[in-house]
């Protein structure tokens, strides 16, 4: 299950995909239950209290305030946990284009949570990045 360290082979493997839908941060106190309507793609608890990432329609039928209207893309390259240097060179990339990004590192593949209006933008420029490390 290991994933790939190798910088160069990742940059030139990942295969950026956005998908559909429009995703929102929002918050809950530390010790409230996930209400039944949410089905959130992450869940972090801090001491402050939990943050979680769920679609905007979901949120808004809980009611719930958001904080980051953004879209996911998921890169599609097995990255190992330990790979040195991979979200270094993504996010400097989308800096570069003026693009705020919130990455997720998981098991199997890293995500990206960029501003909603940017996804596309962002996407080019990924795709674009992976090109360049093929060469």
């Amino acid at each position: 299950m290991a994933g790939e360290t190798d910088l160069k082979k990742l940059l030139a493997a990942m295969t950026p995909e956005l998908l559909a839908g429009v995703h929102v941060f929002t918050t809950l106190p530390p010790d409230a239950a996930v209400p039944d309507q949410l089905d959130p793609v992450m869940l972090f608890r801090e001491h402050e209290g939990m943050t979680l990432i769920v679609l905007e329609d979901q949120a808004k039928t809980a009611g719930l305030k958001t904080v980051f209207r953004c879209r996911m893309l998921t890169l599609n390259v097995h990255s190992s946990l330990e790979a040195v240097g991979f979200l270094a060179a993504i996010t400097a990339r989308l800096a570069t284009a003026g693009i705020g990004v919130n990455p997720v590192s998981v098991v199997y593949h890293d995500h990206l949570f960029v501003p909603a209006d940017r996804a596309e933008e962002a996407l080019d420029v990924l795709q674009k990045l992976a090109a360049d490390a093929a060469r």
